[in-house]
């Protein structure tokens, strides 16, 4: 009887054993994962569904900036951790669903002396009641955090897809704007010969070279920052793609369609659309639950533990022992506290960026309706100021006009361009944000790939 006992108590310490995770180190990486190239990055899409066939991005022409931005979710380095925090998510769920471990007690007493007759054996198998009691509200808390957490890893990747759309309108216009610049100064410094050689000859005074030297040195001071401001925008642009900061690639000049027409109903159905929301309304369930969970832990700590004992004069017993807490000092007055706080406090801030977002759409809606309008003002006043110059350069053929004349009219020209593409600039940055409040052309679900994991 005393080998079976041993045997079934070794077995049940093996079975234990044998379920338990094993360790294995994950070493941390030596060298930095900056690519290189464009070629190098992940540019297949995730499918979404079998049935889909994969995507992948053409790197062999100019990049969209929609595609762009699709980049920069497969490759941002910030986002290699989202297969981390959605397994430590999970873990919390699969943790909370778990029942807790009942608890056995064991007692031998071998006869050494006295009047018995045999040693003395006890056993007893508890459970704690209390724990069971606020186990589905914990369960029901732990899975609003899980998907809490897959909503902000989803808003997470619509920003790191923003920042990169917008570095890419901006360094769209910056090869523009330099483009323009470039050619204006080349319009200048040719005059600026011109009337130099004229000066040497005794045609002109010194004093005629002045408006020159002027605008000259406000071109190169203004081509300098346009330059500065575009090689900062694209080492940001390559950090957010993972790429070595003097990688280079082609991006195509931004086209955007027209605004939806149902932008009142789009900024109504914020809360059900926008995951840094749907977020903050998962957060507040889980607080709801936690409410409910402190409020049924009043029940007193309780456990059940059906008991066995045999004593040294063989006499055998059987029967319940019950264990409980009194309630006196610590009816869980603290925990109950502490979550209805809490629960007021992500009510308030929720409420607070929810009111945040609905008047950020309206603002930039208006900034939209005034930039619209001022960017057909800026192009008609260019497309006026080159019909000027196209006849200037013909009078100039024709020798009815002198260079000077001519040079001030292309020169006006270039900066009334320059202009346009400044309000293109501000109106597509304000497209890509509007894009990204109302969750307007991009991705429903998370798309960041999964990386390696520790091993199990």
């Amino acid at each position: 009887m005393t080998r079976s006992r041993a045997f079934c108590a070794a077995l049940a310490i093996l079975v234990s054993v044998g379920g338990c995770a094993s360790y294995h180190p994950l070493p941390l990486p030596r060298r930095p994962a900056l690519a290189s190239r464009l070629a190098d990055l992940d540019l297949t899409l995730p499918q979404s569904s079998a049935r889909d066939p994969l995507r992948r991005i053409d790197i062999s022409r100019s990049l969209t900036v929609d595609e762009v931005g699709l980049i920069a979710i497969l490759n941002n380095p910030g986002l290699r951790s989202e297969p981390g925090e959605i397994g430590v998510a999970g873990g919390k769920l699969l943790q909370a669903t778990l029942l807790p471990n009942p608890s056995a007690t064991l007692g031998y007493g071998a006869l050494i002396a006295g009047p018995g007759t045999a040693s003395s054996l006890a056993a007893s198998l508890g459970q704690d009641i209390a724990a069971l009691v606020v186990h589905d509200a914990q369960v029901q808390s732990a899975r609003a955090g899980f998907y809490q957490v897959d909503a902000d890893l989803l808003w997470r990747e619509w920003q790191v897809a923003q920042k990169a759309r917008q570095l890419a309108v901006d360094i769209s216009a910056a090869d523009r704007a330099i483009a323009l610049t470039r050619r204006e100064l080349r319009l200048i410094a040719n005059v600026l010969a011109q009337v130099r050689a004229a000066i040497a000859a005794g045609n002109l005074t010194i004093t005629a070279s002045a408006p020159l030297l002027t605008a000259e040195a406000a071109a190169e001071q203004a081509l300098a920052t346009q330059r500065l401001d575009r090689l900062k925008n694209w080492q940001a642009l390559d950090a957010l793609l993972g790429l070595a900061p003097e990688v280079r690639f082609a991006i195509a000049r931004p086209v955007f369609g027209s605004l939806p027409r149902d932008l009142d109903r789009l900024a109504m159905s914020l809360p059900e659309r926008r995951p840094d929301l749907v977020a903050l309304r998962f957060g507040y369930g889980a607080a709801e639950e936690n409410v409910r969970a402190a409020i049924l832990g009043q029940f007193p700590a309780f456990t059940l533990a059906p008991s066995y004992g045999s004593d040294t004069s063989k006499v055998v017993t059987i029967g319940p022992t019950f264990t409980f807490a009194l309630p006196v000092f610590d009816r869980n007055q603290g925990r109950i506290a502490e979550t209805r706080a809490t629960r007021v406090l992500l009510r308030a801030q929720y409420q607070d960026r929810l009111d945040t977002a609905l008047g950020t759409v309206r603002a930039l809606r208006a900034q939209l309706a005034q930039l619209s309008a001022d960017l057909a003002a800026a192009r008609k006043a260019a497309a006026a100021a080159g019909a000027l110059a196209a006849t200037a350069r013909r009078a100039y053929a024709q020798g009815n006009l002198d260079q000077r004349s001519l040079t001030d009219y292309e020169t006006t020209a270039l900066e009334r361009a320059l202009q346009v593409v400044a309000f293109e600039r501000s109106l597509g940055e304000d497209r890509i944000f509007l894009a990204v409040e109302l969750g307007l052309d991009l991705p429903r679900v998370r798309i960041a790939p999964a990386a390696r994991t520790e091993p199990s």
